[in-house]
């Protein structure tokens, strides 16, 4: 009988005889090496030969399926500092998210989760809990309308959409409005406006002001509770982990409840009074605040309110009110789960589970939004969108297409370490349209060249482009040179060239120079016409010297300290062809040797701008 195993080997039996056992599908040979050591004196052609001759006898010829190419097996960019660990497969996102949620409960079955809280009513809420989403995966991504969103809140944008996405459910978008003194309309339209670039459509767009009148009923309820109380300590006296306890912690709830309607009543002034939590977090800290005094005008609920609910107490009840299954978070949100279960237990409402993952930070810049605007405050940077930055609108402003981005947050992977990345490692994704590195496709963006000229040289088929060819050609700075070195192949003194897709040979006769004409601009390879009203370009690098800025013994005198004065170059009368006069804001375009390029939003007509998204490989012809 012939004998099938899950494994392939090859056994020496006597004198170099060989026998093969295999499965039923075609498998390579086994490594020469293994063979090798246990016949030591045969020679290595015949056992290759020997071993194929027996496969072929077993399996039959391969099949077409067979003979199909495999995907190259690429390695993780990795998931330590500095993306130093490598080792493991890169997957799609999606792949990784079918294999982080073997380890995540299903719908209804939140109290198998470790440490979840189990209460008496537990199983009757999350009955109910199904009979509200039919037993559907709900995710949710809650960014603060404070700021613009950066590369770390892409992760967790492609982490809660497409966790839901993978498993047939839904996420939300939902505004953590709590704070109107730092919150801005142009915040909430740039945060959605970037989750739909990145190819995401919110299953509702939600607010947690949209719960306000909700999220006070309940703080009535946890008042005569005995959960929480008034407090007068001043904010300096509870902030740290071992503050002083409060000496109003035991005060009757019939007082608590009068102090916290003249609270609403705007009978304190701002930090005269907040409402406590009578709890202890994981982390240590004591009692946390759910409310406090706030005498500013909210954008979407006017004056109404003059108390605001903090994150600690809004969040877990808006997830439980939205009925969401995983409320995922980065890592350093894990001391606040107890507190999460805590609070839904305490009021008897729908508990969902919180699950944490680690951030991703990227070196050489700051993705804080406090520190963001002090750049743009002090002037390093012009705004959020500031090419130099890597906020999403300055990633799509320098030219990266949704693609490159999503893809970068693939092979990041959703680990619990957090993960430091390089910059170029980003870069990498790029590939000219968001392809990883590795992976073959034409470019999208045509190279702006002159004559007739294809708009993809890797692909004809996709079309040709007219541009004028003048008696006055311009050519790179660096393709010309007076004295020849050795190995240089362009344009000297008795070395003639061809100008590419011109058909024409030029030689120099002559050389003429012109007092104060400068030099012609680093633009494109072959003739250019110079735009009308000139055209400008901007070479961006790293906005900060040090890997970590924000790291006092890297950067003793603080991140602003350590800005790189050569983070922006502006070239303003460069030379491309007039291909690109038709361009319009973030279409993308292939400069010959310098890198990627996409259109600025400021671009005017006749007054054309350029940001560089990535450089090309250095070519080796230039000095």
């Amino acid at each position: 009988a012939q004998p099938t195993l899950s494994t392939t080997r090859v056994v020496a039996w006597g004198k170099g005889c060989l026998q093969l056992l295999a499965t039923a599908s075609w498998l390579k040979p086994p490594p020469p090496g293994e063979a090798r050591s246990r016949l030591r004196w045969a020679d290595g052609k015949t056992i290759k030969n020997e071993v194929d001759l027996q496969v072929l006898h077993l399996l039959g010829p391969k099949t077409e399926a067979d003979l199909e190419k495999k995907p190259k097996v690429r390695r993780r960019l990795g998931t330590g500092v500095g993306g130093g660990e490598v080792g493991t497969e890169t997957r799609s996102l999606m792949e990784q998210l079918r294999g982080e949620a073997l380890k995540f409960h299903k719908p209804g079955e939140n109290y198998k989760t470790e440490g979840y809280v189990v209460t008496p009513n537990t199983m009757a809420l999350l009955k109910h809990h199904l009979t509200v989403t039919g037993g559907q995966v709900r995710t949710r991504f809650p960014p603060e309308p404070n700021g613009i969103l950066h590369i770390g809140h892409a992760k967790a944008i492609n982490f809660n959409f497409g966790y839901a996405k993978a498993n047939g459910g839904v996420c939300f978008l939902r505004y953590d409005d709590t704070n109107p003194e730092k919150e801005e309309e142009k915040y909430f339209t740039a945060i959605r406006e970037m989750v739909e670039w990145l190819g995401y459509q919110p299953y509702a767009v939600t607010h947690a002001s949209d719960y306000f009148d909700q999220l006070y009923t309940w703080a009535l309820e946890l008042i005569r509770r005995g959960q929480a109380y008034v407090c007068h300590q001043k904010v300096e006296e509870i902030k740290g982990h071992n503050p002083p306890p409060s000496p109003w912690r035991d005060r009757p709830v019939e007082e608590s409840l009068l102090l916290f309607e003249d609270m609403r009543k705007g009978k304190f002034g701002e930090g005269e009074a907040t409402l406590r939590m009578k709890l202890v977090m994981e982390d240590g800290k004591m009692d946390p605040v759910a409310y406090r005094v706030k005498f500013t005008p909210h954008h979407r609920t006017g004056d109404k309110w003059c108390i605001y609910p903090t994150y600690d107490y809004t969040h877990c009840l808006c997830d439980s009110i939205e009925h969401i299954t995983h409320s995922l978070c980065t890592k350093e949100f894990q001391a606040r789960r107890s507190s999460y279960f805590w609070l839904c237990n305490a009021l008897d409402v729908y508990c969902p589970v919180q699950w944490e993952y680690g951030r991703l930070n990227l070196l050489y810049t700051v993705v804080s939004k406090r520190k963001i605007i002090q750049l743009v405050e002090t002037g390093a940077v012009r705004d959020w969108d500031d090419p130099r930055l890597f906020t999403l609108t300055a990633l799509r402003r320098r030219g990266f297409p949704p693609e490159a981005i999503n893809n970068f947050c693939a092979r990041v992977g959703v680990t619990v370490a957090q993960a430091t990345m390089e910059p170029h490692l980003l870069e990498a994704c790029w590939g000219g349209n968001g392809v990883p590195q590795g992976q073959h496709s034409p470019p999208p963006s045509p190279q702006a060249l002159e004559v007739l000229v294809p708009n993809f040289p890797a692909d004809e088929s996709r079309g040709f482009h007219k541009v004028p060819f003048q008696s006055t050609v311009y050519i790179e700075e660096t393709d010309f040179r007076e004295e020849v070195d050795k190995g240089y192949k362009r344009l000297a003194p008795g070395q003639p060239v061809g100008l590419r897709h011109a058909g024409y040979v030029i030689a120099i006769q002559n050389v003429i120079k012109v007092r104060g004409s400068g030099c012609c601009p680093k633009v494109t390879a072959g003739p250019h016409v110079l735009l009308p009203g000139g055209f400008g370009m901007t070479l961006s690098r790293g906005r900060f010297l040090h890997k970590n800025p924000e790291d006092p013994s890297e950067v003793p005198g603080g991140f602003l300290s350590d800005l790189n004065p050569d983070s922006l170059r502006v070239v303003r009368s460069a030379l491309v062809d007039s291909s690109v006069l038709s361009a319009r804001p973030f279409d993308k375009f292939q400069f010959e040797r310098l890198g990627y390029f996409s259109v600025d939003p400021d671009s005017e007509e006749g007054k054309m701008v350029f940001n560089r998204t990535v450089t090309l490989k250095e070519d080796p012809g230039k000095a």
